[in-house]
């Protein structure tokens, strides 16, 4: 029979602590968020309908994104046991420097769109964190001002062919001077993907006032206050920036770019060369040839070619024809840190995150961008420790199975008219 007492006073102290109360609101709301998932949910409910369908949203049925973020959740590890990695290293050397953990933030187009932050945000929490921060060429702050918000950590340039080559190599000759060390030259965007979510919500730069932006502002004045009081949007390269994010990009890019254009760039440009974009082995083994220092494979986050090959798929396949002689990177898709190790466990050297740094910056400017990243960092350490490995050199392609729903047909190269 269970026997009863009085509760004392003073075991009932113990038992009952209470939590000192957070005063700041943003620091309690970023705090609650456990997951990027957590800061998408945040961001979703701080940012008007516009801009944050341009940042989550992708390319026509937005499958490529889908199927890029399925990829990854359909992984098997296989950890080994009672192997101790109670001290776990998540440095590694990227392009000849160093990065504190095994990703970057990726280039991003106008981003104070999102939050009046913007890159400022992006490239200081990079600093704080070690990690390399890269700008794009549709950024809206300028190289100089990333460079000034991040004047001792790595600075990477991603570059855009422009119709106008002069603006292209006027970027490429103000970033090597600001002492940027790596430039990604892009290849998938000969043209505006088809981002139906931009068109249906009117988006444009800048943003059109309507009935339904008006109505979808009230619950956020925050954001309206930040855009109209702080100074106005400034591109990278673009001079003007009337109308939709489809027709800017379209003006400005060039669908004629070729090899040559990679061959003057890689003669302009003083450090390390990286192609983004690249989505099959054909084309990497090419520009290996050719002397690139790496290569991204990417889908532009889904927002280009709409069932455009998994970056994440391919992987393994590319790393097995020029992993040796180049860097190999991955992009889209990444929500998570078992994401990263994942990548880094199949063969890849580093990786980027986009959107998951915009939800952060979304959910809370700079201190968002550090939760970002501290919430990665904290995914990534604790895979590593229950696979049993203390370093990413140790990560092995046995490690991981890829799992797969979308399996291609095995006769698809005979000829159907046979």
């Amino acid at each position: 029979m269970v026997q009863r007492q009085l509760p004392k006073v003073g075991e009932l102290l113990e038992l009952m602590q209470f939590k000192k109360p957070e005063l700041d609101a943003r620091k309690r709301r970023l705090d609650a968020a456990l997951t990027i998932a957590d800061l998408r949910t945040i961001a979703k409910r701080r940012t008007p309908k516009a801009a944050f369908d341009y940042t989550d949203g992708a390319a026509e049925g937005e499958l490529s994104l889908d199927r890029a973020r399925r990829a990854f959740e359909d992984v098997e590890f296989h950890p080994d046991i009672l192997r101790p990695a109670a001290d776990v290293d998540t440095s590694c050397q990227i392009l000849g420097g160093p990065s504190a953990l095994p990703f970057g933030i990726a280039p991003t187009g106008f981003t104070r769109l999102m939050q009046t932050e913007g890159e400022t945000a992006g490239a200081s929490a990079a600093a704080a964190a070690g990690i390399p921060f890269t700008l794009s060429t549709l950024g809206t702050t300028s190289i100089e001002g990333v460079k000034a918000a991040n004047p001792v950590g790595r600075n990477w340039f991603q570059l855009y062919v422009m119709k106008d080559r002069s603006i292209s190599y006027g970027l490429v000759e103000r970033a090597a001077k600001a002492g940027f060390d790596t430039l990604q030259f892009t290849v998938d965007t000969p043209i505006a993907g088809a981002r139906l979510r931009d068109k249906r919500n009117g988006f444009s730069i800048p943003p059109q006032l309507t009935v339904g932006t008006i109505v979808n502002a009230i619950p956020r004045p925050w954001w309206w206050i930040d855009f109209l009081t702080t100074p106005k949007l400034e591109f990278a390269s673009l001079s003007t920036t009337g109308g939709t994010v489809g027709e800017l990009l379209n003006a400005a890019m060039d669908p004629t770019i070729s090899y040559d254009d990679l061959d003057v760039i890689r003669g302009m440009w003083p450090g390390k060369i990286v192609v983004k974009g690249v989505q099959n082995v054909t084309d990497a083994a090419r520009l290996v040839d050719l002397g690139v220092d790496g290569i991204v494979l990417s889908n532009h986050g889904g927002r280009q070619l709409d069932r455009a090959p998994i970056p994440f798929h391919l992987l393994p396949k590319v790393v097995r024809e020029v992993g040796k002689d180049a860097t190999v990177m991955v992009d889209t898709g990444i929500m998570n840190g078992a994401d990263i190790v994942a990548s880094i466990a199949l063969g890849a050297k580093f990786t980027l995150i986009g959107r998951a740094y915009l939800y952060g910056l979304m959910a809370g400017g700079r201190q968002g961008v550090d939760r970002t990243i501290a919430i990665l960092r904290s995914e990534i350490e604790r895979t590593m420790t229950l696979l049993g490995v203390s370093s990413l050199d140790e990560l092995e392609p046995r490690h991981v199975t890829q799992l797969t729903r979308l399996v291609p047909v095995a006769d698809q190269a005979v000829d159907a008219r046979v």
